[in-house]
C-alpha cells in the first residue's frame, strides 16, 4: 500500500512525492498536519519507500483490477467531476458530523463534502488516491491539507480526529481492511458518517435517465442494503434530506460524463448514451423544452460512533 503525501513549497503546486525523498512525508500543501503518520517508527521517509509504489498518482489499492481501473478513471475527468456533480446540504452534514470540530474527509475528491465542512467551520483534512482529483480540491477549498492515501492505510495518527466522513465514496472501501483503520484514527466515541446523494427517480424523466446512465442506486432504495459497519461502531443512525437544484441540459449531460460508468465505457458507447439522454431531454413531456432543469435530489446519511 502507498501513502504518498504533499506538501507545499509553493502555493498550488504539486510536491512531496514519496519516491522523490521528500523531507516530510507528513506535510500536506495548507501546512504540517498534526497527526500524520508514516510508515516507520520515525517516518523516516526511506521506510516508507521500502514498503511502497507509486502508479501514475494514484494509491495502490488492494480491490480488484476493475475497481482500481474505475477509481483511476476519475483523474481523468477530475475537472468535469468538479463543475458538474453538486454539493452536499450544509444540514445534512452539520447532522452527520454533530459537535465534531477535526473531521477527516476520506475519499475526498474534488472536495464536494470538503466545502461543506469549510462552510460549518470545521478543522477538515482531505484524504483521496487520486492526485488529479485532489489538484481540483485545492482550487474548490485552498487551504485544506490535502494527503494521497486509502481508506485502507489512513495516513494519520491513532484517535487524532473526532470524525471520518465519506461521501459517494464507501463502495469503494475494502470494509474488512476499512472499518479498523477507519476506528483506529477516530478518537473514542468518534462518529464515522457516510452519504450520499442520488437524484430522486420518482420523477419518471430520472428514472428514465437513469435507464439509460445504468445507475446502481436510486433514492427508494435505502442504503442499509449495502451499509455494513460492525464493531467496534454501535447501531447505525439514518437521515434524509430532500433537495432540488437547477442546472443546465449542458450541466446535466456533464453530470453524466463525471460518473464511472460512463469514463470507463467505449467512445461508441459513450456517444450512445448521451444521444439517447439529448433525445429523452427534448422528448419527455415534463422538461420539453424547458430552458433550465429542476433535478430534484435525495441525500441519504449514515452515521455510527466509535465505542
Amino acid at each position: 500500500m502507498c501513502i504518498v503525501a504533499r506538501r507545499s513549497d509553493t502555493a498550488g503546486a504539486v510536491a512531496g512525492r514519496v519516491d522523490d525523498r521528500s523531507p516530510n512525508p507528513c506535510r500536506a500543501d495548507a501546512g504540517t498536519v498534526d497527526g500524520c503518520r508514516g510508515a516507520g517508527s520515525n517516518g523516516n521517509v526511506s521506510d516508507i519507500a521500502d514498503r511502497t509504489a507509486t502508479h501514475d498518482g494514484l494509491v495502490a489499492d488492494p480491490a480488484d483490477p476493475q475497481t482500481l481501473s474505475s477509481a483511476r478513471s476519475f483523474g481523468a475527468a477530475a475537472s468535469v467531476y468538479r463543475q458538474a456533480r453538486p454539493g452536499y446540504p450544509v444540514e445534512a452534514i452539520a447532522w452527520l458530523i454533530g459537535d465534531a470540530e477535526r473531521v477527516l474527509d476520506l475519499g475526498a475528491g474534488t472536495g464536494k463534502l470538503t466545502e461543506a465542512l469549510v462552510a460549518l467551520d470545521r478543522d477538515a483534512i482531505a484524504v483521496d488516491p487520486v492526485e488529479e482529483m485532489l489538484e481540483e480540491l485545492e482550487v474548490a477549498v485552498p487551504g485544506v491539507p490535502r494527503i494521497l492515501g486509502t481508506a485502507e492505510d489512513i495516513p494519520l495518527e491513532d484517535a487524532s480526529v473526532d470524525a471520518v466522513v465519506a461521501g459517494q465514496a464507501w463502495h469503494w472501501f475494502v470494509p474488512e481492511r476499512a472499518v479498523p483503520e477507519i476506528a483506529r484514527v477516530l478518537r473514542p466515541g468518534g462518529v464515522l458518517g457516510l452519504v450520499w446523494n442520488s437524484r430522486d427517480n420518482r420523477a419518471d424523466w430520472l428514472r428514465q435517465a437513469g435507464e439509460i446512465m445504468h445507475e446502481r442506486h436510486d433514492a427508494s432504495t435505502t442504503f442499509e442494503d449495502y451499509v455494513r459497519i460492525g464493531r467496534p461502531f454501535g447501531p447505525i443512525e439514518e437521515h434524509t434530506v430532500e433537495w432540488s437544484e437547477r442546472m443546465s441540459r449542458t450541466r446535466f449531460l456533464d453530470l453524466v460524463r463525471s460518473r464511472s460508468h460512463f469514463i470507463t465505457a467505449s467512445e461508441a458507447d459513450q456517444a450512445a448514451t448521451i444521444a439517447a439522454l439529448e433525445t429523452l431531454l427534448e422528448t419527455h413531456p415534463d422538461i420539453e423544452g424547458a430552458g433550465e432543469l429542476a433535478v430534484p435530489s435525495v441525500t441519504r446519511c449514515s452515521r455510527a460512533r466509535r465505542g
